[in-house]
């Protein structure tokens, strides 16, 4: 009896291997010749480059100070660092023999031209939603860009997670391939916008909390994440800024990266902005807008912007005058000479820290990387430097966070803040 249910197991065992092998199996794609640069249509090489811009494609396949597009970004993962391979139209070193068919599998599957499992580094459980055109117009620009021979960096996963077979496993249980489908109950301009946020701008894949496995939780897209040592705060309803992200906040800040009310693009969210969202027409701007002000139930929260500037406003007042608390003093002397506003006139150029999402997130990770490494005159608003305070003592910088949390909000104060902002510092810029 046993033995029979050895043999049983057994054949089962096989019948699924064999089966995994076919369903992971995929075949080589035939390499071309790189095609020239003048085949391509200007039109189409032009639409494309708005599209790479809108996906990011230069900020995770360029290293700092490299060559555009040749690769070797690291990309660190829950499971070991992945490098960005080379993308220019080198035939060896790049993309430059790949017809355009192969280049489609490798964007809208996750399959390279050789036929191995691409890791889900690359989106494209989001580039499956782009239409045929605009995966055309991305083939065109990138076989005009320059061929720059950069060989692809050994990545850091570690076996068996590096075996390529396994990432078929991994698409089995969370890849839904398939084109975008408009929500026939919105507008076409929200559809807009949902098609670029879901598809080629892929704002999941930082915004979106992730499973063990590294998927995306499907049920709290947008719900916001941990990412690059930051945190990409929620883009729905949870996002806990008193005031809502509505169209003009929306369109300010990802044209601009600049907000008013909630502060200015920093970390992670400065390239998106711009160097990539810059690439975008204003219309498709307004798209984006009106898909997530929609997701942050900005209309239904209009009301609550009034009462949240008057709360701020009052906030501002506490830091003029004489100030004795220890902790209002050290803001007073460090922050309180640019973070101020006069009642209704608020500068975006002098982010009110009792509107900044910073503040008033549950993690304050993003306010005191802020505090320790400041905003470039690159990133956040054009020009405008934020200084970094990295001299101050973790119990200085602790100090400051847990005053602006008891004073510009009314949530619940962050716990073992200086343990935190140690460990931030050792994470480095």
């Amino acid at each position: 009896m046993l033995k029979r249910i050895l043999v049983g197991l057994l054949v089962v065992a096989v019948v699924g291997l064999v089966g995994f092998g076919v369903f992971a199996w995929r075949p080589a794609i035939a390499e071309i010749a790189p095609p020239a640069p003048s085949s391509f249509a200007p039109d189409l090489v032009a639409r494309g480059e708005v599209l790479a811009g809108a996906g990011y494609c230069s900020t995770c396949h360029t290293t700092k100070g490299g060559q555009p597009f040749a690769g070797g970004y690291p990309m660190k993962t829950g499971f070991g660092v992945v490098y960005s391979t080379n993308i220019t139209p080198d035939p060896k070193t790049g993309i430059g023999n790949w017809s355009e068919a192969a280049f489609d599998r490798a964007l809208r599957e996750g399959v390279g031209r050789d036929g191995s499992h691409l890791f889900p580094t690359l989106p494209y459980d989001h580039f499956t939603k782009l239409s045929d055109a605009d995966v055309s117009a991305l083939y065109a620009y990138m076989m005009t860009r320059p061929a720059v021979v950069a060989q692809a960096k050994r990545n850091g996963v570690p076996f068996p997670l590096n075996i390529r077979a396994l990432q078929a496993g991994w698409k089995l249980l969370f890849f839904k391939p398939g084109r975008f489908e408009p929500d026939k109950t919105k507008s076409a301009e929200w559809n807009r916008g949902a098609y670029l946020a879901e598809g080629v701008s892929h704002c999941g894949a930082c915004h979106t909390p992730r499973n063990v496995l590294g998927a995306e939780k499907r049920d709290k897209a947008f719900a916001g994440a941990a990412i690059d040592n930051w945190i990409a705060p929620p883009l729905t309803a949870a996002n806990p800024s008193p005031a809502p992200w509505d169209q003009a906040e929306l369109i300010s800040y990802l044209r601009t990266g600049v907000s008013r009310y909630h502060g200015v693009a920093a970390g992670p969210m400065a390239p998106v902005v711009h160097d990539g969202l810059s690439k975008l027409p204003d219309a498709d701007i307004q798209a984006l807008a009106i898909y997530f002000a929609d997701r942050d139930g900005a209309l239904g929260r209009a009301a609550a912007l009034a009462p949240a500037l008057q709360r701020a406003a009052a906030a501002d007042r506490l830091n003029v005058g004489p100030q004795t608390d220890p902790s209002a003093r050290l803001y007073t002397a460090a922050c309180a000479s640019c973070h101020y506003n006069g009642a209704g006139q608020l500068n975006p150029l002098r982010p009110d820290l009792a509107l900044n999402s910073a503040v008033n997130l549950d993690d304050p990770t993003n306010l005191i990387r802020v505090v320790l490494y400041g905003v470039s005159a690159k990133d956040g608003a054009p020009g405008v430097l934020m200084p970094s305070f990295n001299r101050f003592s973790d119990a200085d910088v602790a100090k400051l966070a847990t005053y602006l949390r008891a004073t510009r909000t009314s949530k619940p104060a962050w716990p073992d803040l200086e343990k935190k902002v140690a460990a931030i510092r050792a994470q480095g810029k």
